[in-house]
């Protein structure tokens, strides 16, 4: 990665840090890109279960940056993938926000767009585009109706006012609320967590609760069978009996 985007590997966690902040994180093209290949290399190591996406310097993203756009003309879209890399396509491993400081516009999109959000109390989420005369465009009015209800989503998506961390909180889009300064601690005690399970089975754990959000109820049974078997025909799922017989960690191969 370049120093746009940092990554490190803790444990069984990868840690992808924009790395902007003199810009409070604002994607550019260029950043976005490198966010696509860290996205790619998160998915491709085979020690690494899980993810966490944050911003350096104390703020998660402010969004597209608009100085470089009114420059270039580009914006920080990677083709199929969309803003910043991420949404329009997630990773296949499990991807937690963790935010400071304020996640606004494309940055909110960012946050709605991993599966897990773990903030600071003091934290601003907001979609202003509308504020602007532009629409929230990279999943904001796709995803905030699904994460909170859907008059309050209408509420803040058309106001374009700012949604406190204890709001989105309150109502389930932010899983874990943490001190200022604490969200990359409590983002990585989530992640641990999650870590030492079956890499297997959370990747397909997050395929199908990603994926069934579009099947028909008489069809899903049908459609998540043949997603699980190799699941259950792992060697994972016989070394988790195994381990859970002898009373000892799991040692996972997965395979």
């Amino acid at each position: 990665m370049t120093d746009l985007v940092k990554t490190e590997v803790v444990g069984r966690v990868m840690v992808i840090t924009i790395n902007r902040p003199e810009a409070r994180n604002a994607i550019n093209f260029e950043t976005a890109h490198e966010m696509a290949k860290a996205f790619d290399a998160l998915d491709a190591d085979d020690n690494v279960v899980i993810g966490i996406l944050t911003g350096a310097g104390g703020s998660f993203s402010s969004g597209m940056d608009l100085k470089a756009f009114a420059k270039t003309g580009q914006r920080p879209l990677v083709p199929g993938r969309g803003l910043g890399g991420l949404c329009e396509k997630s990773p296949k491993k499990p991807l937690i926000a963790a935010v400071e400081g304020y996640a606004l516009a494309g940055g909110c999109e960012l946050a709605l767009a991993c599966d897990m959000i773990v903030a600071a109390n003091n934290v601003k989420f907001g979609l202003p585009e509308t504020k602007r005369g532009l629409v929230p465009s990279s999943g904001g009015m796709l995803r905030l109706p699904k994460r909170i209800p859907y008059h309050i989503a209408m509420e803040y998506i058309l106001t374009g006012e700012m949604l406190p961390a204890d709001r989105a909180y309150h109502f389930g889009m932010v899983n874990r609320l943490v001190e200022p300064g604490k969200a990359i601690e409590g983002a990585l005690e989530l992640a641990t967590i999650i870590g030492e399970n079956g890499p297997l089975a959370v990747q397909m754990a997050k395929r199908i609760v990603l994926e069934s959000q579009d099947w028909r109820q008489s069809d899903m049974f049908d459609l998540q069978r043949p997603r699980v078997q190799p699941i259950f025909e792992s060697a994972d799922a016989k070394e988790g009996a195994t381990a859970f017989a002898e009373k000892r960690k799991p040692v996972w191969q997965g395979k």
